[in-house]
């Protein structure tokens, strides 16, 4: 089945620029210039993936994210000239998946897009939990509860392991500092952002080689963390 993605762009050029892009990957394209109209696209046509820009003409592209994740659960890459920390917190705990700033390299946005089909395709490739979770040379059993790198165990704390599971469960998404605090400590305190640095710190140290230069968690500066999907 071919894959759906809406684009909804109020600037034709750019619209038509993605929309080109796209279709050279052999991805099928509907275009909005607004919100409305694309609102009105994703509760039709049910899309795969949505690109959406947040300057649209009549109504926010916050207000399309927060009313499309009323009844969806599409994956929603946000491609926007607010490149401000702040923007893209709001947009991403709102229930974006990705943000990119104008202007973004084509290699870059194919790359989101395809770590969102993945990460759609193992959502909804069985009922059942996926138990095992593997990334190079990190292997995680959910069921065990067990965390081995290149087949040797390691210890964490089970603070730890839950944020490990946390960011591998929504692998190649990035997680805002206020989502990864509320699902871990039941808060979303500010003040909880420096023992989230001071946690992440000793994961790294125990599952990366470099953990200056991490393999696994990339930091999304300002905004939270990332797990790789490849």
């Amino acid at each position: 089945m071919d894959t759906l993605i809406l684009i909804v762009e109020d600037e034709k050029p750019i619209r038509h620029f993605i929309k080109v892009t796209l279709e050279t990957q052999n991805y099928k394209c509907l275009e909005a210039q607004n919100g409305t109209l694309a609102l009105s696209m994703i509760a039709s046509h049910r899309p795969d993936i949505i690109i959406l820009d947040l300057g649209l003409p009549d109504i926010d592209g916050m207000d399309v994210i927060i009313k499309s994740r009323e009844w969806t659960k599409v994956p929603i890459i946000v491609v926007s000239a607010r490149g401000h920390e702040r923007e893209k917190i709001e947009a991403l705990d709102a229930g974006a998946d990705d943000y990119l700033t104008k202007p973004f390299s084509v290699a870059e946005l194919l790359a989101r897009i395809r770590v969102a089909l993945r990460r759609t395709a193992l959502e909804g490739s069985s009922d059942e939990i996926q138990l095992i979770f593997t990334l190079d040379k990190l292997k995680i059993d959910f069921e065990k509860r067990k965390v081995q790198l290149s087949e040797k165990d390691i210890h964490l704390t089970p603070t730890e392991y839950n944020l490990l599971k946390l960011l591998a469960k929504h692998h190649g998404k990035v997680l805002t500092h206020k989502f990864i605090i509320n699902d871990i400590w039941g808060t979303s305190s500010v003040d909880d952002t420096q023992t989230l640095r001071v946690c992440m710190g000793n994961i790294r140290r125990k599952i990366e080689i470099d953990p200056a230069q991490p393999r696994y968690i990339i930091t999304e500066v300002g905004i939270g963390y990332r797990m790789v999907d490849e």
